[in-house]
């Protein structure tokens, strides 16, 4: 193609999923097109009818810098600083995670159990909330929810609180720093607990996806003891801080999940154990009721 030729959104696009694929990207036109919104600040649709139209020099450089970014191996969603988490935008920086659609359904199960109680205020708890995609879904959905959501990380936490502003539950949510348990309240007690917390095993580093590794934040990835040790922890200790009857809700990675199982009932704490999965149909998550 001649450098003559005008740089219309069409041509960028085409050239640039060209350019990303050989990069090894496996998303590239989608993520050619995410980036040259970002750049126009346009909606997606509106590429399609503005194919033939020219990008003028300071937009193409805006977009070129993305590209050299994306390209190396720096995520989209930091890029474009936010992410989509259960049909919601959400707010991300390198200081939290990228939302997982394989945490939606911790969301989901949270929420249906939550409709099981009609006619009642429920307290929840989060633990390790990051960006604050779990307790700002719940509170949006579930008006008569109102959440404790801790994090170890005072950066992430800022996150999440714009992200709860973001979505106007922020009445509804308050957010306290510490190591798990550490930040609540002595003596307060929860309907529900709920977390997404680090559970990838050090072993498993070499497996993983070499952008996440660069980019993510550790200390929201991996956990000791072959990734189990938070929720060791989560489920020896929150048993004081569940109400009897109230639920525990965990994610974690499927490699461990009879593992957690075992770990919930050797505690004598709960019943009703059970393990969910996720579309992909692995073992994705525990749900345990807190024994009387």
């Amino acid at each position: 193609m001649s450098t003559a030729e005008p740089w219309t959104i069409g041509r960028l696009l085409n050239w640039t999923t060209d350019y990303l694929t050989s990069k090894g990207s496996e998303e590239a036109r989608l993520e050619a097109q995410l980036l040259l919104c970002h750049a126009l600040n346009c909606q997606k649709i509106q590429l399609y009818t503005r194919f033939e139209e020219t990008v003028d020099e300071d937009n193409r450089a805006k977009f070129r810098e993305l590209v050299k970014q994306r390209a190396a191996g720096i995520p989209v969603a930091y890029l474009l600083g936010d992410s989509e988490f259960y049909s919601m935008a959400f707010e991300v920086t390198p200081d939290v995670l990228i939302p997982r659609p394989e945490t939606e359904h911790l969301v989901i199960e949270t929420l249906d159990r939550i409709k099981g109680r009609s006619g009642e205020s429920l307290r929840l708890l989060e633990l390790g909330t990051g960006s604050g995609i779990i307790a700002v879904s719940i509170a949006k959905h579930a008006p008569r929810v109102t959440c404790l959501a801790t994090d170890i990380s005072g950066k992430a936490l800022v996150v999440a609180q714009r992200n709860a502003t973001k979505h106007k539950v922020d009445d509804r949510i308050e957010f306290a720093e510490g190591d798990l348990f550490a930040a609540v309240p002595d003596g307060e007690k929860f309907d529900f607990i709920v977390s997404n917390p680090p559970y990838v095993a050090e072993s498993e580093r070499a497996m993983m996806d070499a952008q996440v590794i660069a980019h993510e934040p550790h200390l929201a990835l991996f956990a000791p003891e072959e990734g189990a040790a938070v929720l060791r922890r989560i489920l020896e200790e929150g048993a004081d801080y569940l109400k009897t009857g109230g639920w525990m809700l965990l994610e974690f990675s499927p490699m461990i999940a009879q593992r957690v199982a075992k770990i919930a009932e050797e505690t004598g704490n709960y019943e009703q154990i059970s393990i969910g999965k996720d579309l992909a149909r692995h073992d994705r998550y525990l749900v345990a009721r807190r024994t009387p």
